[in-house]
């Protein structure tokens, strides 16, 4: 076998394979005397069937899965030995006038090869690198939460502002009838809410469901609608009124805090609201994280030039799928998934440069790290080194799992990288801050 390459250009190639008889023929003749051994054809003794007559039924199908197969471990162990970085398969050119019944064949392969390039980790203005703190507004509420979620409700019997009416909201002919609870606050509007105010148990309210809450999907929660008929509701329902609750707060005090947090992990109302700051900055730090990959992944597209093999790409996609793709169609999946080849091919040179491949040793211990995290919230804070290791085997013998776990674990990696090598900027703002500049 001899295989040659000609480059076109930087991003282009043909290989051609040219595949002798000696090249096969002795594989093939022996898979033929193995049909012949084992032959069962009628008139004849098994094993004593002309071998003439063999090779007539099986040998073209024979040589060509042969050569096939010849030609596949030629050119994968010639892409190897050359380090060549393709991407895609190589496309086996068209050939007219090919004929098996030669002893020789030639197979032409064209091929797009990966562009040279150097990665700028430097953007011209440094990246922001939030940094989200929980407001004085945003802890006095999460305090009011935590009084509200292990206080209690106490029975009364007219209605007033910051009350809960439990009742039934009813409309025979819209089949609407759901009892539920209902804080006055939630009601939308100041002409609304003072129809509650001073009604009693037993009274009945007639409400428009149009504006009547913030949002038309609560009306999904407090009339039992579904989602589509909520949006636009527009119809009269009477609210006949079965309690009046006051929620009373839990008391701040030591009782509260051991429930809360664990006994003596916090004892003054100052350390619990520092206590929630430090929780808040943990949520939050997860959405400033993606949000810094985000933004690393748009300047490396953008800072990062080089040039692909379209055309051979395009070519490519036509053939990869399940199903073979027109040019037009091929053409508009190309430029979708161009600017994420990109990012593959940026990507794939800072893990190889850098040494931040994943081994099966990191997955082992990052798993640990989950199921121990996960055990701690039952109680089970110090689990035995084996019972970790036995967990984590079985978990990385599911190949969906280990894929997950990889792509969590890269992206960890990676940040830590961007952290310490990007030019960053770090900002201080609340999550309200954060969502405008993000999001709006």
């Amino acid at each position: 076998m001899n295989i040659t390459r000609e480059n076109i250009d930087d991003l282009n190639a043909v290989v051609k394979v040219d595949i002798a008889k000696e090249d096969y023929s002795e594989k093939v003749e022996k898979i033929l005397k193995d049909y012949r051994k084992n032959a069962n054809i009628p008139g004849f003794r098994k094993g004593h069937v002309p071998m003439g007559m063999v090779k007539k039924q099986y040998g073209k199908a024979v040589l060509v899965d042969e050569v096939n197969k010849l030609l596949q471990d030629g050119l994968n162990k010639y892409l190897t030995e050359e380090k060549l970085d393709v991407l895609g398969n190589p496309l086996p050119k068209e050939q007219e006038n090919f004929d098996w019944d030669n002893d020789t064949y030639s197979f032409e392969f064209e091929l797009g090869l990966a562009p040279q390039f150097e990665v700028n980790l430097q953007p011209e203005k440094p990246l922001i690198h939030y940094k989200i703190v929980a407001d004085e507004q945003m802890v006095n509420n999460q305090v009011e939460a935590i009084q509200k979620q292990y206080g209690k409700l106490v029975s009364k019997e007219v209605v007033e502002a910051g009350d809960q009416v439990r009742g039934t909201f009813k409309n025979e002919e819209e089949g609407i009838d759901n009892t539920t609870n209902l804080p006055i606050e939630k009601i939308n509007g100041k002409a609304n809410q003072d129809l509650f105010l001073g009604a009693k148990v037993g009274d009945v309210i007639t409400l428009n469901t149009k504006g009547l809450f913030e949002d038309d999907h609560q009306l999904m929660d407090f009339l039992s609608v579904e989602h589509d008929r909520a949006h636009g509701l527009d119809i009269e329902v009477q609210f006949t009124i079965s309690e009046v609750n006051r929620q009373e707060l839990a008391e701040l005090d030591q009782e509260l805090f051991d429930k809360v947090f664990g006994t003596g992990v916090v004892t003054s109302v100052t350390e619990l609201k520092e206590k929630i700051k430090e929780d808040a900055a943990k949520q939050f730090e997860q959405q400033s994280d993606q949000q810094l990959l985000n933004e690393v992944t748009e300047m490396l597209i953008e800072n990062t030039q080089f040039d692909l093999p379209k055309e051979f790409l395009q070519k490519w996609i036509q053939t990869a799928g399940e199903k073979p793709l027109s040019e037009e169609e091929a053409r508009e999946e190309y430029e979708k998934s161009e600017k994420g080849l990109r990012f593959q091919l940026i990507e794939g040179k800072i893990i190889s440069e850098n040494n931040l491949q994943v081994t099966f040793e990191d997955l082992k211990v990052f798993a640990k790290d989950r199921i121990r995290v996960q055990m701690a919230q039952f109680g089970q804070t110090d689990p035995a080194e084996k019972d970790l290791d036995d967990i984590a085997m079985r978990i990385l013998s599911n190949q969906e799992e280990v894929k997950r776990l990889q792509e969590q674990l890269m992206n960890q990696k990676l940040l830590e990288f961007y952290k310490e090598k990007v030019n960053l900027e770090t900002k201080e703002v609340t999550f309200e801050e954060f969502a405008k500049e993000v999001y709006q």
